[in-house]
């Protein structure tokens, strides 16, 4: 990922962080990797284990940023999110998908943020 993109994605992250932290969450992960991917944040909200994608955009020219939450992507935040569950021997938790959706201005202000929640259902055609 080229710098300035790297640089629009975690500005959008630290965007939704601190709208999490607002809300009540409580940050456990930020960037968390397994495998070949990541989940952007994954939070704690009472007693439910919450992953996070953060899509960011500058533009709506190509969609909306939640648009680009993919099948595929689905897929592979499952795969990443099971790992995390087996990694910290929390299967018991009760866990959910949720989507931030960001959109900046140029000089990367926030313009818009909307928090989906449930954005997804477990993906189970993920391979393992």
């Amino acid at each position: 990922m080229d710098r300035s993109r790297l640089n629009i994605a975690e500005t959008g992250e630290s965007f939704a962080a601190v709208h999490l932290k607002a809300r009540g969450y409580k940050i456990l992960e930020q960037n968390y990797r397994s495998g070949r991917g990541e989940i952007d944040l994954v939070a704690q909200d009472g007693d439910c284990i919450v992953f996070v994608e953060v899509k960011t955009r500058r533009s709506l020219k190509f969609g909306t940023p939640q648009a680009a939450v993919t099948t595929q992507k689905q897929r592979q935040i499952s795969k990443i999110a099971l790992r995390y569950l087996q990694a910290h021997s929390r299967f018991d938790a009760p866990c959910r998908f949720d989507v931030i959706a960001i959109h900046l201005s140029p000089q990367l202000e926030l313009l818009k943020l909307e928090q989906i929640e449930s954005a997804f259902e477990f993906q189970a055609r993920s391979r393992f």
